[in-house]
């Protein structure tokens, strides 16, 4: 239901409409940017939930989180053995191949329907892919999020600083991406990977469910900091997200368009390949400045819980583990892409996380 639901609104709420990278066959295709106004929309029929039901319908949700985590998991596991299935459909008269993601067609079966055997999978207007990549997950991570506050105040009587410093920026996290939902389009998500069962369970199943697990820990053992702590953990989930932004604004303001008034005087390299190559600005002082500040935003929420288990951190230490090997397909990438002007680069931008450091 929760995923019918926001396919209505995939289709029904207006919004601008661009298109995304070009692919191997020429062709560009269309996305529908209103996944921010469907978010908005889902917020107000919740808020008329609330005042029908109260928090009943929130508190079912807390405390119904296993029985919600495994129906995503076997829906997720249906959706990518449907798509896999349907990669070896014949294309219709006059219609376009199936255009096959370069790693997903490896003839292994089990790999190939893990990892995504078609690169776009479309029912009609709708992509699948990209259509799971921001929605039901991003989306049901602040419902399970809010349903976790509702329950600690349904319990003591108020929200705990602790819950505060972990859902607030989820929330945030969760709303910005939204926001800069186009940008989503040129990700390797979307422009090489296939949608497969990794894909589809990690949006639909891991993003809302492991990422949730703060609030979940919070809502059954409320942790109290002082102000200090508490004024030391907000600043540190601020100004990492802030490196998190504000450099993937510099990379995609630099890449529409390279002579912006707010990127222009931004010192870069050209490649033999014809693309630009920044070495000044986020982008000069490490090749992934981006990552570090993602993992310290997660790393903050994290700390909000305390110390007294490690599993909330296990968020942490996975995420740590999905940067490093995103980092390594991505050195391997441009590496093979960019050749010796990769090794030119990495001369003048030697640090891949930390400026001065590694």
């Amino acid at each position: 239901m929760w995923w019918s639901w926001l396919v209505v609104l995939y289709f029904v709420i207006p919004g601008r409409t661009v298109q995304g990278v070009v692919l191997r066959n020429g062709q560009r295709l269309d996305y529908p940017i209103n996944g921010l106004s469907s978010f908005l929309v889902t917020l107000c029929t919740a808020g008329l939930v609330y005042g029908k039901f109260g928090f009943v319908p929130f508190l079912w949700v807390a405390d119904h989180f296993f029985q919600l985590a495994a129906a995503s998991y076997m829906f997720s596991t249906a959706q990518a053995l449907f798509v896999y299935l349907r990669s070896f459909r014949r294309p219709s008269h006059g219609a376009q191949p199936v255009m096959l993601a370069l790693a997903g067609n490896s003839g292994n079966p089990v790999y190939d329907f893990f990892i995504g055997r078609e690169l776009n999978p479309r029912i009609g207007a709708l992509d699948l892919k990209y259509f799971n990549e921001l929605r039901p997950g991003i989306m049901g991570w602040v419902v399970l999020n809010v349903s976790f506050a509702i329950k600690q105040y349904h319990t003591l009587g108020y929200v705990s600083n602790s819950m505060w410093l972990a859902v607030v920026p989820q929330i945030g996290y969760c709303i910005d991406t939204l926001l800069f939902e186009s940008k989503v389009l040129t990700t390797m998500d979307i422009t090489t990977d296939g949608f497969g069962w990794m894909l589809s369970f990690g949006d639909l199943t891991w993003v809302p469910v492991m990422y949730s697990l703060q609030a979940r820990y919070l809502a059954f053992h409320p942790v109290h900091h002082s102000t200090v702590a508490t004024a030391l953990i907000a600043v540190m989930g601020v100004a990492s997200f802030l490196v998190f932004r504000l450099s993937n604004s510099e990379k995609n303001a630099f890449r529409t368009n390279p002579n912006g008034p707010s990127v222009s005087h931004l010192r870069f390299i050209k490649t033999e390949s014809g693309s630009k190559l920044l070495v000044s600005g986020w982008w000069g002082l490490a090749r992934h400045i981006n990552y570090t500040g993602d993992w310290m935003f997660g790393l903050a929420q994290c700390l909000a819980t305390g110390f007294d288990t490690p599993m909330t951190y296990f968020f942490s230490a996975y995420f740590l583990v999905l940067l490093l090997h995103r980092n390594y397909r991505d050195e391997c990438k441009c590496r093979e892409k960019y050749k010796k002007d990769w090794d030119r680069y990495c001369e003048i931008v030697p640090c891949m996380f930390i400026p001065y450091v590694i």
